[in-house]
């Protein structure tokens, strides 16, 4: 039987040819990497990208990650489209995401589904993995109904959905609620924490016997602890009472405060800036502290945290806020001169660059 077909040989290889190809480019088994982005992720993932680079150079390596940026768009009737501009195929994919993003018009649902879409289209066309860059877990406080109300888990929908979307690995910056984790069945989910960050931010009050850290509730209490031991100070925990939805009350604060004039609080996240407010006034009013330090992993960037926060500068000893850039911060809160925000390139490239070479994503971290 003959082939009357003819095809260009280099488009079909022999083993030879691509263990050769292996060797030269020297590929982790996940396949080349691919670094990509919608568009609201694109301000970090560029950054990334020109990290990890330095990083390499730094190392005299002569390697470069591909960048394929901005996939996402909406046509006329607000559908949202995405469209791969090339062979994708084996390669080993890091999809960056801002599901919040403050900066734009579009929503999180609008952000969540190019996301999903996205997603799907580079598993579709090959991909060999597919994880997921969320360095703002959304619908992470939906984690359970609220009691006495008919609501869904809604977490669970969303981690439902991605796992569809062919999403096979997330990767997140200090998620609202551990129990997420558990909702993405048999994919890995990594949790980057912030901890080691806080801890370098914070270095000049090791073991400062006039500091205390201070948790604005139960849910940043074991936080909170660890980094206290971590850092050589007493650490204290309000008790937070919320009457209403966005509302809330600091009934006590349970700690030594006792030569303690400077407090830093720590938490995953502000959103319209109540808890903090009134953590702040109960601090200075009730137990004497001259200063206070915030640290954030999540600025929401919502109006009424903005007025807060400068309430908090001009009659409640703030004096800074240390939040990060896991949500593209709106111009407003960036004026702030209270306010310094810490870029996660550093911490994504490293973690990106572990997982790719299947190492421990964790060695890079400060552990308990």
């Amino acid at each position: 039987m003959s082939n009357d077909v003819t095809f260009n040989e280099s488009s079909f290889f022999t083993p030879e040819q691509y263990a050769a190809e292996q060797k030269k480019h020297m590929e982790s088994p996940r396949g080349r990497m691919l670094i990509a982005s919608c568009r609201s992720g694109a301000y970090l993932a560029e950054k990334v990208v020109g990290r990890y680079n330095e990083i390499l150079r730094g190392m005299g390596s002569g390697g470069d990650v591909l960048y394929l940026g901005e996939i996402d768009k909406n046509f006329s009737d607000s559908e949202t489209n995405v469209r791969l501009s090339m062979h994708i195929s084996g390669y080993d994919v890091f999809l960056f995401q801002a599901l919040l993003d403050p900066t734009t018009g579009r929503s999180i649902d609008q952000n969540y589904m190019a996301l999903l879409i996205a997603a799907r289209a580079f598993k579709e066309h090959g991909a060999s993995h597919v994880t997921a860059i969320l360095p703002y877990l959304a619908y992470a406080r939906q984690d359970k109904p609220t009691k006495f109300e008919r609501e869904p888990t809604t977490a669970k929908l969303m981690a439902d959905l991605s796992i569809q979307a062919g999403i096979d690995r997330l990767v997140v910056w200090d998620p609202h609620s551990g129990q997420v984790r558990g909702f993405y069945g048999g994919i890995p989910m990594q949790v980057l924490e912030s901890l080691t960050l806080f801890m370098n931010e914070f270095s000049a009050f090791r073991g400062r016997e006039d500091v205390i850290a201070v948790a604005p509730d139960e849910g940043a209490a074991k936080f909170v602890t660890h980094f206290g031991r971590a850092m050589g100070l007493k650490y204290a925990i309000a008790s937070k009472f919320r009457p209403r939805p966005e509302v809330a009350e600091i009934k006590e604060i349970m700690g030594e405060f006792e030569g303690k004039s400077t407090a830093v609080i720590l938490d995953d996240m502000i959103s319209g800036g109540g808890t903090m407010h009134e953590l702040a006034k109960k601090l200075v009013q009730d137990k004497g502290i001259r200063e206070i330090y915030i640290g954030i992993s999540h600025n929401l960037c919502i109006p009424s945290a903005l007025g807060r926060i400068r309430e908090m500068q001009k009659d409640l000893h703030l004096k800074k806020i240390l939040v990060t850039n896991s949500i593209p911060q709106t111009e407003e809160f960036k004026k702030l001169d209270c306010m310094k925000e810490i870029c996660l390139s550093e911490i994504m490239a490293r973690a990106v660059n572990r997982i790719h070479y299947n190492r421990s994503v964790s060695e890079i971290f400060y552990r308990p």
